[in-house]
This record gives structure tokens, C-alpha cells and sequence, in this order.
């Protein structure tokens, strides 16, 4: 089933920057991770990607840097401090999102995280 794309756009920033607390990541890297762990749920564009991390990176939440592998430059990604705050932040948020949405929905039947 399709996910409605206004529903994705929401949580995006809190993926991201759980992908990157994980480990350092390049542009590509995360959208192939996103799309793995989300068994084909989130198909990440680089369009969408990043102006994502730029603003991420503006805001003091992502920082890059530039490193060689097999030849070719890549830019990656690491989450800062504030980074790993604001991620904490967008988890209570989405947490008690989820919540108020299942009990909605009908409570105890639904999972949530």
C-alpha cells in the first residue's frame, strides 16, 4: 500500500538524523538504509534528501565532510550534539503523536512504538 506522501514529509527529519546517529553516512547510502529498513516504505528522492540535510546542517543538527573512497570524493554526513537533542526531541514528539493516533483509531489492537 502507498503511503501518502504528507504523512512521510512529517517524519522525514527524524529518520534522517536516526539514520545518522547510527553512523556517518553519504547521500546515497542513507536513501538505500531508509529504503531497506522500512522494507520499501520510504523511497527517499535526493531531490527531497538533500535539501533535507542542508537544512539540517544549517539549523547545527548534521555536519559534513568530505572523504575519499575507491577513487571517487563522497560527502557525508554526522549527527552533532544537538543533533542527538533534536532527534531525542522529534522521538517524544512522534511518540506521543503515535499514541494520541491509536488511541484514536481504537487503542489496545494497535502497535505503536
Amino acid at each position: 500500500m502507498a503511503i501518502d506522501k504528507s504523512l512521510v514529509s512529517g517524519s522525514m527529519v527524524m529518520l534522517v538524523l536516526k539514520l545518522l546517529e547510527e553512523k556517518d553516512m553519504y547521500g546515497y547510502e542513507m536513501i538505500v538504509a531508509l529504503r531497506e529498513k522500512s522494507d520499501n516504505v520510504f523511497e527517499l528522492k535526493a531531490g527531497t534528501l538533500y535539501p533535507l540535510l542542508h537544512a539540517q546542517e544549517e539549523k547545527g543538527f548534521v555536519q559534513s565532510y568530505e572523504q575519499e573512497v575507491l577513487g571517487k570524493t563522497r560527502k557525508y554526513y554526522s549527527l552533532t550534539k544537538e543533533g542527538k537533542k533534536q532527534l531525542k526531541a522529534k522521538t517524544e514528539e512522534w511518540k506521543e503523536y503515535s499514541r494520541a493516533v491509536t488511541n484514536v483509531l481504537g487503542g489496545a489492537g494497535l502497535a505503536y512504538v
